[in-house]
């Protein structure tokens, strides 16, 4: 007499209904059915999002972000899955599993997965706190961390459902080779995998990408083009745009206008100090001024000679990012320390927002700031010493990259420029890169020091910078180079090598913003900061990719005028605090213009 069948596990007795259900219930099932290793690998990715980053999340991105991480995890095991029931366990003619042996093991994987997602969501609360807390953010809500979870699922559930409709998509073609080439199956299902996969790619890239980035230049570009309400065209002779300039004031683009219409001019800048000032120098041709770079170049460098540029004290050759964006702070807290006895020159090379400019053509960054700078270089190299001003060089984030490649190398930089302020550079910047690599032994990544700090220095925050009797007691020779980075700014920490490669600055202390929860897993760092680049100019200043507090500071320990005291160093903050409530506008690199709160 035979023993009686073990019952069907609860997903077993579903199979068992959905093989005798019609075929389109039959269908809809193997859509719904998750695979078991996939599962388990989908829980842990998950797990793995919710890990600290650098940066805090709002539930709807953290959402987003787990939710494409728990369908990579899924899709990782799914393929593991196949491979082992296709491959490993036919060679190793291992028996197949009962089905108790298959009912126990769903149930603990299933009970197990779900235990690490939801200890995960609850660890990730108690993350985000410490973090928020790390940067001066308020704590998030109570029930953030479970809204995000949802979501997360809800994100998932949608890629896989899309994947699997591609793959019905994929037999669906094989079938039809089948019977019309009457190949054998596996040639067949090849065929229709490369012909599917065509298709995917030409969309994506030949329609979706190219569109996107057509797109892009028609939406940007009259974007550019917008005359807003609250700027004015500038009547002062020393501005472009001017009514004496040779940039007409409609070419100059949305940032160029900003540029030259706004900041304080001589006789605020009196008011402001209390001292004698004259009115700022800014030079700034746009795209739309001139068809070519060599051609904006040339009108730039008759916009200097018009205004009388080289005859200030300090001239600075700024490089913008990819919108023709340069920080007002930096413009400002220059031309307040020196009484408006300075200029600043710079054209656009794009109105791409940087992370775009920077992903579809890098190099015209490079090609502006190099051009730009031998230009200008060559005329001031034309007046004697004594009648020509201090030559400076300054960029933020992309313009940090553009701007280094002026320079061969640090000896290159030091025999043709005064000073070097670059604000928060990108991991591909080569000159920080080879400096950063040939830091003195025992420094750390975050703020290396290189050959003491007799010429290049690294800042994470105001307090590491000397102060102004610092500076007399303990000189930092001239030309200084200075770059501003902070801890949590993905621009400056993201690279390819966090795929397979402890950085430094996780391996070191941490920097003082920094969870020190914060671990690196080989591919999970590398997506984690990726993620963070989205959210980096959206926090206080300080952190992020958020310099405005820090740029005044940079300047005066690079260019600050003779016989500057400390006591002037509180004056200008006071002013600039006070500017940035009611004047300065605040903005990012990668963040969107918004009133400073």
């Amino acid at each position: 007499m035979s023993s009686a069948s073990p019952p069907l596990a609860p997903t077993e007795l579903i199979d068992e209904i959905a093989r005798r259900a019609p075929e389109p219930v039959r269908r809809a099932w193997l859509l719904l059915r998750l695979e078991l290793v996939g599962l388990v690998l989908a829980g842990v990715f998950f797990a793995w999002s919710m890990t600290p980053s650098l940066l805090p999340r709002e539930w709807t991105y953290q959402g987003l972000v787990s939710g494409i991480s728990l369908a990579a995890g899924y899709g990782a095991g799914v393929v593991i899955a196949w491979f082992a029931r296709s491959v490993v366990q036919p060679l190793l003619e291992w028996p197949p599993l009962s089905r108790r042996a298959r009912w126990a093991l769903r149930g603990i994987t299933t009970v197990v997965t779900l235990f690490l997602m939801v200890t995960a969501i609850i660890a990730s609360a108690e993350w985000q706190r410490q973090i928020r807390a790390l940067i001066d953010m308020d704590p998030p809500s109570g029930t953030s961390h479970v809204r995000a979870g949802l979501l997360a699922v809800a994100i998932a559930l949608g890629i896989v459902l899309t994947v699997r409709l591609l793959r019905i998509i994929v037999r669906t073609v094989g079938r039809a080779l089948r019977r019309l080439l009457r190949l054998p199956r596996p040639l067949v299902d090849a065929i229709g995998i490369v012909l599917v996969s065509a298709l995917i790619i030409t969309l994506v890239d030949g329609v979706l990408v190219r569109g996107m980035v057509i797109a892009a230049n028609s939406v940007f570009s009259v974007q550019n083009a917008e005359i807003e309400d609250n700027v004015a065209q500038p009547i002062e002779p020393e501005r472009s745009g001017s009514p004496a300039s040779f940039a007409a004031w409609e070419t100059l683009g949305l940032q160029g206008r900003r540029i030259v219409s706004r900041g304080l001019r001589a006789a605020e800048l009196e008011r402001a100090t209390g001292e004698p000032a004259v009115e700022p120098i800014r030079v700034y041709v746009g795209i739309d001024t001139a068809p070519s770079i060599d051609e904006r170049i040339e009108l730039a460098l008759a916009e200097l000679e018009r205004t009388g540029a080289f005859e200030r004290e300090v001239l600075v050759v700024a490089t913008t990012t990819g919108t023709g964006w340069i920080n007002p702070v930096a413009t400002q807290s220059l031309e307040l320390i020196h009484r408006g006895d300075t200029a600043f020159v710079t054209i656009q090379y794009s109105f791409l927002p940087s992370a775009m400019s920077f992903l579809v053509d890098r190099e015209i960054a490079q090609e502006a700031g190099k051009k730009l700078f031998d230009a200008v270089h060559a005329e001031w190299s034309r007046r004697a010493p004594e009648d020509r001003p201090e030559l400076h060089v300054y960029g933020e984030s992309l313009g940090s990259y553009g701007s280094e490649a002026a320079f061969a190398g640090l000896a290159d930089l030091r025999e043709k420029a005064s000073g070097a302020l670059w604000v928060g550079p990108v991991n591909a910047n080569r000159l920080w890169g080879a400096i950063t690599e040939r830091r003195d032994p025992g420094t750390p990544q975050i703020q290396p020091t290189y050959a003491g700090g007799l010429i290049v220095r690294f800042a994470n925050k105001p307090e590491d910078l000397p102060t102004a009797d610092e500076l007399e007691a303990a000189p930092w020779l001239e030309p200084r180079v200075l770059y501003l980075q902070h801890p949590t700014d993905p621009v400056v920490w993201w690279s390819p090598e966090l795929l397979f490669q402890r950085p430094d600055w996780l391996r070191e202390p941490r920097g003082h913003d920094v969870s020190p929860a914060m671990q690196w897993r080989p591919i999970v760092t590398f997506w984690q900061v990726a993620s963070d680049l989205v959210n980096a100019g959206r926090i206080p200043y300080g952190h992020g990719h958020l310099y405005g507090d820090f740029i005044l500071d940079g300047w005066l320990a690079i260019a600050a005028p003779d016989g500057w005291t400390d006591a002037d160093t509180e004056e200008a903050h006071t002013i600039m605090d006070t500017l940035s409530r009611f004047v300065l506008p605040r903005q990012s690199p990668i963040g969107e213009e918004g009133p400073v709160g």
